[in-house]
């Protein structure tokens, strides 16, 4: 980050993730508190492989479970699992694609996730995805199609993929705030408002602490 008082949170995500779906709650909240004093961006960290149930029944109970945890009043929508699919590649793809299309706030991710968890549809085939998005952003269906399928989009999520395993973590959400004088903290896992207030509260904190030396003392002096 170029200046030393930038914070900013990142939040690392797979669209169909239930755990990242009941983490909106808490992303809105940290973006409306920390509006104009933090960056905030997103980024596909697509699950793969094991990382999805085996069976429909499987994902049923896992979805109880979470639906307990974070006492919610619904209950997610198992529907959209194809079991033996390691890796739901299509609406991460739309949901990328749409930044490249002017929506760059999380309008068509969560237009995505709600197709999928709270609906159950099959979000693994492009007319659904592409016209969950379509729909709640008004972008044109053909358009956002062609560049979902584009090489750039797939190399883009792939990197941010990468990136995301380079944290050595392997939990959604999971969050990175950051500041322009090397403060680093990752919180993998967490679905809860209180930690991300906490840390983000210290980075602008320290980064402001930096900036007030500077002002009054300029910088080090030379070897």
């Amino acid at each position: 980050m170029d200046s030393a008082t930038t914070v900013k949170v990142t939040f690392y995500l797979d669209v169909i993730s239930s755990w990242c779906w009941w983490t909106e709650p808490t992303w809105a909240e940290l973006k409306r508190r920390f509006e104009g004093r933090v960056q905030f961006d997103w980024r596909i960290a697509l699950v793969q492989g094991d990382g999805f149930p085996a069976s429909r029944e499987q994902l049923e109970w896992f979805y109880r479970r979470s639906g307990i945890l974070t006492r919610s009043p619904y209950r997610l929508n198992a529907g959209w699992l194809e079991p033996g699919r390691h890796e739901y590649l299509v609406p991460n793809l739309v949901a990328e694609a749409a930044r490249d299309l002017g929506i760059t706030d999380d309008r068509a991710r969560l237009a995505i996730a709600a197709a999928a968890v709270r609906d159950g549809s099959e979000i693994s085939r492009w007319d659904v995805s592409v016209s969950a998005v379509a729909e709640a952003t008004g972008l044109d269906a053909e358009a956002l199609r062609s560049r979902a399928q584009s090489p750039e989009v797939e190399a883009r999520i792939r990197a941010s993929t990468a990136e995301f395993h380079s944290l050595k973590i392997s939990q959604r959400p999971a969050f990175v705030v950051e500041n322009g004088i090397g403060d680093r903290a990752v919180l993998s896992g967490l679905a809860v408002l209180e930690p991300l207030v906490s840390v983000t509260e210290a980075m602008l904190a320290d980064a402001a602490a930096y900036a007030s030396f500077a002002a009054q003392f300029g910088g080090p002096p030379e070897a």
